[in-house]
């Protein structure tokens, strides 16, 4: 099965990251728009692990959120990848906290054990809300900068749990669904 470990969203923030993007659905792009039920931030994709291998990935994933603190996660902005001009993919960006940013690095370093390869990328935590769905020019998408950067829209989440999820292709599209859930530490001292 291909797994990622994410923070998930309860429905009503997803909700609020749901209605901060309105303006950008509102708009006449050619862009296909994620559900607000599939928001998620993902801090480590896995990719295929067999079914005898996921109670350690499980182990590994609850010590290391049972070793973090629950922190502020704070959304803001509205980004493309490769570009604004011409976008494959729309997002909201998330903060790269030190909290987040130790995570990840913890997420990294502790599955590695497990024979995971370690992500050596730069960190960009992002938050997708579409995907473009033409790619022939940058006309398509007149506009779109403009709106970018006058959203000034900043969320504020409290994380408190990590999700293991699963990650399925079906004829309608990618198909997720949590395998498991690990909660952060509340108090107390690392360790």
């Amino acid at each position: 099965m291909r797994l990622f470990v994410a923070i998930a969203f309860s429905e009503a923030q997803q909700q609020e990251i749901h209605e901060a993007v309105a303006p950008f659905r509102a708009m006449d792009i050619p862009v296909r728009w994620e559900e607000a039920s599939r928001y998620h931030l993902t801090l480590k994709f896995l990719g295929s692990v067999r079914e005898d291998r996921r109670q350690m990935v499980e182990n590994a994933f609850s010590r290391i959120a049972g070793a973090t603190r629950t922190f502020p996660l704070i959304l803001k902005g509205l980004g493309a990848f490769p570009t604004v001009r011409l976008p494959d993919l729309l997002w909201m960006g998330v903060d790269p906290s030190p909290p987040l940013r130790c995570l990840k690095q913890d997420l990294e370093w502790g599955l590695v054990n497990l024979g995971f390869e370690r992500d050596v990328q730069a960190f960009h935590p992002h938050v997708t809300v579409g995907r473009a769905t033409v790619t022939e020019g940058a006309g398509a998408f007149r506009g779109l900068d403009d709106q970018v950067t006058q959203f000034q829209t900043t969320l504020r989440f409290n994380v408190e749990a990590l999700s293991l999820v699963r990650s399925l292709q079906t004829k309608e599209g990618r198909v997720f669904s949590t395998v498991a859930t690990a909660p952060l530490r509340t108090k107390g001292r690392r360790g």
